[in-house]
């Protein structure tokens, strides 16, 4: 198809050459080799290259700074995939962000730029201050921005006045002494990415197996009768567990994708480390493809649940010895109103009695789900209703069976561990003051979207991100700038360049800091980080590069001078924690369950594995026991003439961060202002395949019954593409305006961001 003419485009956005394709059957093989290699030699040169690709996820090496999936047991000395090495190569480039770079460019000139275009200029290297009224960034000496920093908190009527944000890279070093700070500062405002991403399946998991994670390990992947993806893209977002796919389906487990969109990743695995990978013709992955409407999740495990009970294939001693409110849920899962199921999934009957047949004769099942599943109003819901479905046939607990929810962020799933959330236990803060002799405090904290509304309506005067991209997280991106816009300080720990930058408080800071890839050279030497990954497996990380700047400090330095700084009178030994990071984990050693022998544990080739006590089946909810839950069906309602919208990665980006502008398996070029659209929706709303729409978002409020408000996003090509009927999907963050910030899951508050009833208006 001919390139589409956009005349009103910014060129570095690149959708003034848009080009569509056809999207791709298969995943990886030799092109993603070639698209990796191409981005890190452009970056970094080719003996960097080398260097750095052939230490990532290894021994002795460092962890990758992007997604979260496990390292195997026995892993290539290439363990990493194309998105691992595009985010290696944005860290280690060579390519700086200088002080003179700000003089050139104002403030209000970079908030013109794509997220593409900033990402692409390379590492920051010098504290940056903008005082009040300034038009541009100005350099400025470490001590002068940590005392701007203290000044601020200080002068705050109450700790709650700040906000501590963080993103999924923080180690668990620099995570747990900077919840420890903000803790003895006086305040639980932590909020952090979780709460948009997978908060909604710590919420689900914590009230029915007793803790917020998985439960399973590569080896119980591996070793599966059956896996069910659900909600989950992982050739885009989690490539390496495309590896352990194929393990499995070598082992003879089937695998079936529930989605809206049909993903190449899922089709066929082109393992570039294979020769059937690049000479053959692949692995299939997936042996059905489930074409779920969006948000129907919770109405097709439901009926497998009814299937499964009507058909008599449950574990009854388990459910006896292991559960609780089996009855209950059985009497609520006796009859089904099929058409109502139907037109909840959007799929068949027979579909759907082909899924519970698959459930109903394997051995051992696992589920696995991302935000696809967690970013709807009744995500926690839906993810109770797939623990349900484990429960009846003993699916947790067992060998390759159990609970995967696969996080995003390299160590989103650590921070949390290590204290970075609102609502900590009343045990962790005993631990944490008893070891630190200080008074936390117990009042809960704001999550990510409580904290806009904090900064929206004046009571939130400070705030401060240890990492991260928060305006492009967040959702309703107009409302959150505006927010954010109204705060005294705000203050930012990066490594680069990127939109939260350039929507400041009045006045503002951005603080250069070290990468994973970098040497952290401290008064007692070089120091190792720790990570935590999606299965629980925590290890150590070693930066071998030279630091991209002299004047860059670590994150724990950052946070250890901080506290100097603004807790003069401080029982906490900050000066002993940033020289030693030894010293911090014993003391993480003494707060933190299962992390006994800390220190010696993670000289271990692979580290170590905290507790997970669902697989010795212990339960640490209410009465030790596992616990069925019952809810009401739910799914989203989309009015005649409008779609239930869908945000989601492009190939091309890895979260906020966009490394180009190609969606390789889904046929997208040189741009990324396109809407997914079911080609019989297009042609039932009387537009067509390449025409130019606004996306318009409708909202009612939380039940439905408030005055309509509506938000925009203009200017989007349509792609007739195979998503679910009433369905649609385009890319975050540039639609990331359209989801409401009161439009939130129940009882997790994560932004709805797959479930958008929207309307397409020509232009």
């Amino acid at each position: 198809m001919a390139p589409m003419a956009r005349k009103d485009v910014l060129d570095d956005q690149g959708d003034a050459h848009l080009e569509v394709g056809s999207p791709k059957t298969s995943a990886a093989g030799v092109p993603a080799v070639v698209r990796s290699m191409r981005m890190s030699v452009e970056q970094m040169g080719v003996v960097r290259t080398a260097r750095t690709l052939l230490r990532v996820n290894q021994d002795k090496g460092f962890d990758c700074p992007g997604c979260a999936w496990p390292d195997p047991a026995h892993s290539h000395r290439a363990e990493f995939c194309e998105n691992g090495a595009k985010a290696v190569a944005e860290e280690a480039t060579k390519r700086r962000v200088e002080p003179a770079f700000f003089a050139e460019h104002s403030i209000a000139s970079l908030r013109e730029k794509s997220d593409h275009w900033l990402g692409r200029q390379g590492r920051l290297t010098t504290p940056m201050h903008k005082p009040e009224g300034a038009s541009h960034y100005e350099p400025v000496t470490w001590e002068r921005a940590l005392d701007i920093v203290a000044r601020h908190l200080r002068e705050l009527d109450s700790p709650d006045e700040a906000i501590f944000y963080t993103s999924g890279r923080t180690s668990n070093e620099a995570a747990f002494a900077y919840q420890l700070f903000v803790r003895e500062f006086g305040t639980n405002n932590l909020p952090d990415c979780s709460n948009m991403c997978h908060e909604s399946s710590g919420t689900a998991l914590m009230e029915t197996i007793g803790i917020g994670k998985g439960t399973v390990t590569i080896d119980d992947l591996v070793a599966a009768d059956l896996v069910l993806v659900v909600g989950q893209n992982p050739g885009t977002n989690h490539p390496r567990m495309l590896s352990t796919l194929e393990a499995a389906k070598d082992n003879g487990a089937r695998v079936i994708s529930v989605n809206p969109l049909p993903e190449a990743g899922l089709m066929t695995f082109r393992n570039p480390q294979t020769v059937r990978g690049v000479v053959g013709r692949g692995t299939p992955l997936a042996d059905r493809h489930l074409g779920v409407r969006l948000g129907g999740d919770q109405a097709l495990f439901q009926a497998v649940g009814h299937l499964l009970l009507a058909r008599g294939t449950v574990d009854r001693d388990f459910i006896d010895r292991h559960t609780t409110g089996f009855d209950a849920y059985a009497e609520a899962r006796r009859e089904i109103d099929w058409e109502t199921t139907l037109l909840a999934t959007g799929l068949t009957e027979q579909e759907i009695r082909g899924l519970a047949d698959e459930v109903a004769t394997a051995g051992s099942v696992i589920v696995c789900w991302a935000m696809g599943i967690t970013q709807h109003r009744h995500a926690v819901a839906t993810i109770q209703e797939m623990v349900n479905v484990l429960l009846l046939g003993g699916h947790i607990g067992r060998e390759g069976a159990g609970v995967c929810p696969v996080r995003g962020h390299s160590n989103v799933q650590g921070d949390r561990t290590m204290g970075i959330f609102e609502r900590p236990s009343a045990a962790f803060l005993d631990a944490l003051d008893a070891e630190f002799s200080i008074e936390s405090p117990r009042e809960h904290g704001v999550d990510a979207v409580e904290a806009v509304r904090s900064m929206r309506d004046g009571r939130g005067r400070v705030f401060f991100a240890m990492g991260g991209n928060f305006v492009r997280a967040m959702s309703d991106s107009d409302v959150t700038e505006a927010a954010l816009e109204r705060v005294g300080l705000t203050c930012h720990v990066s490594t680069k360049l990127n939109r939260s930058h350039t929507v400041t408080g009045r006045e503002a800071l951005i603080l250069p800091t070290l990468g994973r890839t970098e040497r952290d050279v401290q008064l007692t030497g070089e120091q190792v980080v720790t990570v935590e990954d999606s299965m629980a497996m925590v290890h150590a990380s070693r930066g071998r590069l030279a630091p991209a700047s002299d004047t860059l400090l670590s994150e724990v330095a950052i946070v250890c001078e901080l506290a100097r700084r603004a807790l003069p009178g401080s029982s906490v030994d900050w000066a002993g924690l940033r020289g030693d990071y030894r010293v911090i984990r014993q003391h993480i050693a003494r707060v933190v369950p299962g992390f006994e022998r800390f220190e010696e544990r993670i000289q271990d080739r692979g580290g170590f594995q905290l507790p997970l006590p669902p697989r010795e089946r212990t339960f640490t909810v209410e009465g030790g026991r596992a616990r069925f839950t019952v809810h009401p069906l739910a799914y989203p309602s989309c009015p005649p003439g409008r779609l239930l919208l869908q945000t989601v990665r492009s190939h091309d980006q890895y979260n906020t961060t966009i490394y180009g502008l190609d969606d390789h398996y889904r046929g997208i070029k040189a741009g990324r202002r396109v809407v997914f659209v079911n080609p019989t929706d297009v042609s039932e709303l009387g537009l067509a395949d390449g025409q130019i729409v606004d996306i318009v978002s409708e909202w009612r409020g939380v039940d439905g019954d408030d005055a309509l408000t509506e938000r925009r996003a203009e200017e989007f090509r349509i792609v007739a593409y195979p998503t679910a009927r009433g369905c649609a999907a385009a890319y975050f963050p540039e639609t990331n305006v359209l989801v409401p910030l009161d439009s939130t899951a129940r009882g997790s508050n994560t932004p709805t961001s797959k479930s958008v009833v929207v309307r397409l208006e020509a232009r």
